[in-house]
């Protein structure tokens, strides 16, 4: 059988070294041995010796997925062999933490990372449940965190003489010692005769990079989460 199909480009070839690698711009390889943690519903395929598991938030985590409709549901897969990782064709990145940094980032935005990282669901400081209860993971630890992003994203460098504004609907994520805080663009009396509709932002501060998607989350995407 013959086919552009099946060009190399396209074909999954054994892994050649352990833990997570890019498949293709739209998914990641994860070579098990032993345990690692994903989002829940992204395993697009499998072989060897898995077994998937859902793991619990904790009762914080909960409390808060339960309150604000974010969180990040996990499942653990263990055993040895190879799983693929993607979700709804949205471009895939990895990112190496090192011991020291703390990267937090929206779930959504979450598809898999090593057993090595650890994470804790946080208030976003000064977003408050006035601002519609941001909630955020941080990761910190030594490994790999395996990110989406609908679209290509824009990295924005965040200086102490340049703060940074950010749509709330579209911030993927930021480097932890950023301070955060609401922002409000425009008067009440520009609202109610018609304004741009972007009333409150983000505001980045420090030194330090944020990252975001090229649009907003629309109404059906974030029913889906």
């Amino acid at each position: 059988m013959k086919s552009d199909l099946f060009a190399g480009e396209y074909m999954a070839q054994q892994a050649s070294v352990p833990g997570m690698s890019l498949q293709n711009a739209k998914s990641i390889k994860y070579a098990v041995d032993g345990e690692m943690f994903a989002r829940q519903g992204a395993m697009i395929a499998y072989r060897g010796s898995l077994q998937f598991e859902r793991k619990g938030q904790g009762i914080g985590g909960m409390l808060k997925r339960a309150v604000t409709g974010e969180g990040l549901p996990l499942m653990a897969v263990r055993g040895r062999g190879e799983a693929w990782f993607a979700h709804e064709a949205a471009n895939c990145f990895i990112v190496d933490i090192e011991h020291g940094d703390a990267l937090t980032i929206n779930g959504r935005n979450v598809l898999c990372f090593d057993p090595t990282l650890t994470y804790e669901i946080k208030t976003v400081k000064g977003a408050g449940m006035s601002g519609g209860g941001l909630f955020n993971s941080v990761f910190t630890g030594h490994g790999k965190l395996g990110v989406i992003c609908d679209g290509n994203p824009l990295v924005i460098p965040v200086t102490a003489q340049q703060p940074v504004y950010v749509d709330t609907d579209a911030v993927v994520g930021w480097s932890d010692r950023l301070e955060t805080s609401l922002h409000r663009s425009q008067s009440i009396g520009s609202m109610i005769r018609g304004g741009s509709g972007e009333a409150v932002q983000l505001m980045l501060q420090g030194e330090g990079f944020v990252i975001v998607r090229p649009s907003e989350l629309t109404p059906q995407k974030a029913s889906a989460h």
